[in-house]
């Protein structure tokens, strides 16, 4: 009863920062213009961005496999993208439950037995990979764009930049010192990850109409999924519309299509993810 207790309020409390967030990006936007824009998107380019996102998910599976077969759990990579996708739907549409990393916990331990615990560090370090690949795309992108922001800004972001693989590696070794030996592939698989998404990204600007400062939405995109990666909101909303509003100003970009892209981005997100909820992952791992 406790634990549902807990899990009723966390899901409030995301709801609540999503809307409230929300609303404050929606105080500061001309919603009739961003609804302008949105319906005057290209549909081509949208799919084309659906299908990059796509992409970024299955390779994603690819990484999360990696960390799997270190720690001796051998599925084959059809059953952990039916898995993975499971997993995509329980975040976003069943928050406040056990949400997708619990529920393959939960799952791959009843079946195959592997530890609870080794199970766990293979799901948070296949978060912190992405994490860490977010901060250093956007580590460099930042110094590529005309930015308003203080000149203390500029050396933070390369002092950053030059400790991040330092900082990524002692936690590691610190605290998953078992997937050590995956260190470089996984690395590679998220990079590649934050590439197809960042294409994705890039093809919504242009369903969008937009023609000029492509770097400067696609630096803050990539901030923003920084921002959307901690389970403060549902699935990231109100976290990336109100981290363009909070930036637009500081790169020159327009506001209604910055918050337009990130609803595009976040409509394809659980577009994909719906189709998690009719995969059955119960049978055999094959």
């Amino acid at each position: 009863m406790e634990s549902k207790t807990k899990n009723f309020l966390k899901t409030v409390l995301k709801f609540v920062v999503s809307g409230g967030a929300l609303y404050i990006v929606f105080r500061n936007i001309d919603w009739d213009e961003t609804r302008l824009i949105l319906l005057s998107v290209n549909i081509e380019w949208l799919i084309t961005a659906c299908l990059f996102f796509i992409a970024s998910k299955v390779v994603s599976s690819y990484r999360l496999n990696i960390y799997f077969k270190v720690i001796d759990l051998a599925i084959s990579q059809r059953y952990n993208l039916r898995l993975y996708w499971v997993g995509m739907f329980y975040n976003l549409f069943l928050p406040g439950g056990i949400g997708g990393d619990g529920f393959k916990v939960y799952l791959l331990n009843k079946k195959f037995e592997t530890k609870v615990k080794s199970l766990i560090q293979a799901s948070l370090l296949d978060r912190v990979s992405g994490l860490a690949a977010l901060l250093f795309l956007a580590g460099i992108g930042y110094f590529f764009i005309n930015s308003e922001l203080p000149d203390w800004v500029y050396y933070a972001n390369a002092i950053a930049l030059f400790l991040l693989i330092p900082i990524y590696s002692f936690v590691i070794n610190r605290f998953f010192n078992v997937f050590h030996s995956s260190f470089w592939v996984t690395n590679f698989y998220s990079i590649g990850v934050q590439w197809l998404q960042v294409l994705s990204a890039y093809f919504i600007l242009l369903s969008l109409g937009v023609s000029d400062l492509y770097l400067e939405y696609l630096v803050l995109f990539l901030i923003s999924s920084v921002v959307a990666v901690f389970p403060f909101t549902i699935g990231g909303v109100g976290a990336r519309e109100l981290t363009f509003i909070l930036g637009y100003q500081y790169v020159g970009i327009d506001e209604n299509v910055a918050v337009a892209f990130s609803l595009l981005f976040f409509l394809i997100t659980a577009f994909v993810s719906m189709f998690g909820g009719f995969v059955k992952v119960r049978h055999a791992a094959s």
